[in-house]
């Protein structure tokens, strides 16, 4: 079975630091029933492969008990696909080839882990019950699936194809990291003949693998299924621990609300107004939330992605909007959803408007089929939540995939932060919070992603303004 990996990332060659494997020489590792092999069949500035190669001796399996049992069919022990077909053996020799990449670690190039590199990574060959189950598991998480049929028998051709495939993947813009991770999870997924015991440490890996990326995908529960063999006593436990570990690290606490009515209003109009007249100012969340519903009414969008929905605040708004025909509300988190649910009260709805309205679990992180055709796409205050690293493959999944008529994203302006007198200087507003941009740097990024992926964008202050630091909040409109 052979595993390659490839970047055009300039120089090519970083891959080998990464992968902590030096691209001139062979390297062997004994792994269970054979050895692996790691060598480069091209390593240049401009282009680098890497290649997995594992040599399985079909006897030792039979010896060490490793192997399909055979029971009810003797010969299975000794002519089966298991030397040949990648498997819980390459997912194994993953971990013992890659370790120190899959840890995201570098010792002489400690920032290089997380650089998003343009990769390519094909298995040849893959099990799969169809090319669709392939690309259910795969295109989620944002690559291009491309699959190759093998027949049965080319020399019957009646017979069709059999169940294995040349798979190819690409990513745009990925840590070596991730793919290497989203492989040694899947992988085992479409393995029914595990070389060895599924139990609790299982279990334990599925969720250091996975924790970063499962949660949100489509096809979790197959997953964490298939991945357990279907025991019960393991499959459920880590379901759970994955859903609970799927919610944010912080809700918006009191400190973080009493910063955002602080802003609203400004210093001089408390003063000016005093305390009853500041309470009844509306919120800065507010303001945000009725600017983003009245530029969608202003667009005439009929179709509009709400993501990072939390418990629903905007989709209420944009629900009253006559013209929006249909709301898709997605969030990371599964407890915001069922607020959501709640708050919106959408087991009461007439079926009308239920129907105008679809709720659902996911990243921005990953690439998503259902946000592809909208009209308009919000994305309130959630960009500050994600690593400025993996703003790269935000862009992807919604300016260069889903591509809807019309972007709107609100951020924080960190220029207008001096103004709050309990933050120390380099303080978030918020604990969760990964950055704060200043207005220039809004202006720099969103002007950025305007001239990549076909967009004109305008940015405006949100809030009340102030000298020098601008307003509290800040909007990108980007029109297609």
């Amino acid at each position: 079975m052979l595993l390659t990996i490839t970047t055009t990332h300039q120089p090519a060659t970083d891959l080998g630091y990464l992968l902590h494997k030096n691209p001139a020489r062979l390297q062997s590792l004994d792994i269970a029933a054979g050895q692996a092999h790691i060598f480069y069949p091209k390593a240049t500035p401009e282009r680098c492969t890497v290649a997995l190669l594992l040599d399985i001796d079909p006897v030792a399996l039979v010896r060490s008990h490793r192997g399909p049992a055979g029971e009810g069919f003797a010969l299975e022990q000794y002519v089966n696909d298991r030397p040949y077909v990648a498997s819980s053996f390459l997912s194994t020799a993953l971990s013992k080839a890659f370790n120190t990449a899959m840890n995201g670690t570098c010792k002489d190039r400690p920032e290089l882990p997380e650089v998003l590199l343009p990769l390519e990574a094909t298995v040849a060959v893959m099990p799969a019950a169809n090319a669709e189950q392939l690309q259910r598991l795969f295109s989620p998480l944002g690559y291009e699936v491309t699959t190759e049929a093998h027949a049965l028998d080319p020399t019957v051709p009646e017979w069709g194809d059999s169940r294995y495939f040349t798979l190819r993947l690409r990513h745009a813009a990925l840590r070596l990291q991730d793919l290497l991770s989203h492989l040694y999870v899947l992988i085992p997924v479409l393995d029914n003949d595990k070389h060895y015991w599924v139990n609790a440490s299982e279990a334990e890996k599925l969720l250091h693998r996975g924790a970063a990326w499962l949660p949100q995908h489509p096809d979790r529960e197959f997953i964490t299924r298939r991945y357990l063999r279907n025991l019960a006593q393991y499959v459920n436990p880590t379901l759970e621990r994955l859903l609970e570990g799927d919610e944010p690290l912080d809700d918006e606490a009191a400190d973080f609300e009493r910063l955002e009515t602080e802003a609203s209003v400004g210093a001089e109009a408390t003063q000016a107004l005093g305390q009853s007249a500041a309470r009844e100012k509306q919120s800065l969340h507010d303001i945000r939330l009725d600017r983003v519903a009245e530029e969608i009414r202003r667009l005439g969008a009929k179709s509009v992605l709400d993501l990072g929905c939390g418990e629903g605040k905007l989709v209420r708004r944009l629900l009253a909007i006559p013209h929006v025909e249909h709301v898709l509300g997605m969030d990371v988190s599964h407890r915001e959803l069922q607020r959501a649910q709640d708050r919106l009260h959408v087991a009461e709805m007439p079926p009308r408007q239920r129907e105008r309205l679809t709720l659902t679990q996911g990243s921005l992180l990953y690439h998503d089929p259902r946000l592809s055709g909208y009209d308009a796409a919000a994305v309130v205050e959630v960009i500050e939540h994600l690593d400025e690293s993996r703003l790269a493959a935000f862009e992807q999944v919604v300016f260069a995939r889903a591509r809807p008529g019309a972007v709107l994203v609100t951020t924080p302006n960190a220029d207008y932060n001096q103004r709050y007198e309990t933050l120390s200087a380099g303080q978030f507003r918020h604990t969760d919070h990964r950055f704060e941009w200043t207005q220039a740097q809004f202006r720099e990024w969103a002007a950025g992603v305007a001239e990549r992926n076909g967009y004109r964008v305008r940015v405006e202050p949100l809030g009340p303004e102030a000298p020098e630091v601008g307003a509290p909040s800040q909007l990108a409109v980007f029109e297609r």
